[in-house]
């Protein structure tokens, strides 16, 4: 098996308008924050649907700036769904607060007010759900669950660039929404992120803190002749997109609608091939209530018909040449946070129901058609096969 039959995970769709971006930017010589990164923003923004944005060095970056700028620290309390990358629960340890988990729905792995309400307490002050997998979460049920509270939503839209709610993107819907640009993920800059907001001096607090709680940023002190002065207002952070970053994800959102249709086909092909196997596809919402970022397609393997687990299932399909991955592993249940916060086995059954059932298949809008088939023709040889195959290790 060589490198071009292996069909990677999560692999980038990079393309020769893309690399034209990037030497563009190279050979302008400014290629840290700048005129590209703030055209990012702003094309970014409105894509969302959102006032503001501001361009970070990813969206573990853009979500800490937000806890940070809101004043979450120290004695409060942040809701997190348990079913999500370790990075939204990270967040909430940094900004020298409690991370408190609450389990999701059984169907769509998101955060419903039936779950945030149980973890809610006079301490909460901010909520963190996670559209996962680019399923929208009701960000206005989840509201009205809050009531009157002074308890911040900041949405972690790290799969969700393209999910809509009932019409609406989800730049604007709670406090704030935190994206991501990692290699994985619909669009790319190598690594980056962006915050979104309505409130605009949540997003100038937040672009002050991305540099360092400076009052200037140096394409500001340093892109005419004459050179401005700066001043700290507070100690901020090294948290800032670059414009080297700043053109791939120009060029990358250029085509954002088409990448979604690519997707789309995919998924419908996965879709139409699966259906007869020991798995429970995943779901899509009513439209009628929003749509998907289609972001991950990570169906759940049924483990009463198949005769080995989620793992094996992994290696199988790794030996047939097909990447996967896992979105996730439920974080009450990693090292850390079991034995800081006392977590056990049992107390988020969906979350933990998921998490050892699921596995990601390649989606990438760069997929060609030959490697689609491929990952097809692999699952449907693992899964139609039942008998267990001797162990083996990976090089």
């Amino acid at each position: 098996m060589t490198d071009r039959d292996f069909v990677v995970f999560g692999q980038p769709d990079i393309r020769e308008e893309d690399i034209e971006e990037v030497v563009d930017t190279l050979r302008s010589l400014w290629i840290g924050t700048g005129p590209r990164t703030h055209r990012f923003e702003e094309r970014f923004a409105a894509y969302v649907g959102a006032p503001h944005a501001v361009g970070t060095s990813s969206c573990t970056a853009a979500l800490h700036l937000a806890l940070v700028a809101m004043g979450v620290g120290p004695g409060d309390e942040v809701v997190v769904p348990s079913l999500t990358f370790a990075s939204t629960a990270n967040v909430v340890v940094h900004a020298g607060a409690t991370p408190v988990f609450c389990d999701v729905d059984p169907a769509t792995g998101t955060v419903t007010p039936e779950t945030v309400a149980p973890a809610t307490t006079e301490r909460t002050k901010a909520v963190i759900p996670v559209p996962l997998a680019g399923y929208p979460v009701d960000v206005e049920a989840l509201r009205a669950t809050i009531g009157d509270r002074q308890i911040a939503l900041i949405v972690d839209a790290a799969h969700a660039i393209e999910t809509t709610v009932r019409g609406r993107r989800l730049g604007d819907v709670g406090d704030a929404s935190a994206y991501s640009f990692y290699v994985t993920k619909n669009i790319t800059t190598a690594e980056g992120g962006m915050l979104t907001t309505s409130d605009a001096a949540l997003a100038e607090r937040v672009r002050v803190l991305s540099l360092h709680g400076l009052s200037a940023d140096a394409w500001s002190r340093y892109s005419d002749a004459r050179t401005r002065t700066y001043e700290t207002l507070e100690p901020g952070y090294k948290y800032n997109l670059t414009d080297l970053q700043s053109a791939l994800g120009l060029s990358q959102l250029a085509r954002i609608d088409a990448s979604l249709d690519r997707r789309k086909a995919i998924w419908s092909r996965y879709d139409e091939a699966f259906g007869d196997l020991p798995l429970e596809l995943p779901s899509l919402p009513d439209q009628a209530f929003g749509t998907s970022a289609m972001h991950l397609y990570s169906p759940r393997l049924d483990t009463e018909e198949v005769p080995f687990d989620r793992d094996e299932v992994r290696d199988r399909l790794w030996a047939e040449g097909v990447g996967t991955g896992i979105h996730f592993t439920a974080l009450h249940l990693h090292p850390y946070y079991q034995k800081r916060y006392d977590h056990r086995v049992g107390i988020f059954p969906n979350a933990e129901h998921i998490s050892t059932r699921t596995f990601s298949l390649p989606l990438s809008s760069g997929l060609r058609d030959d490697q689609v088939d491929h990952v097809i023709r692999a699952v449907r040889s693992v899964l139609e096969g039942k008998d267990r195959m001797p162990g083996h290790q990976r090089d």
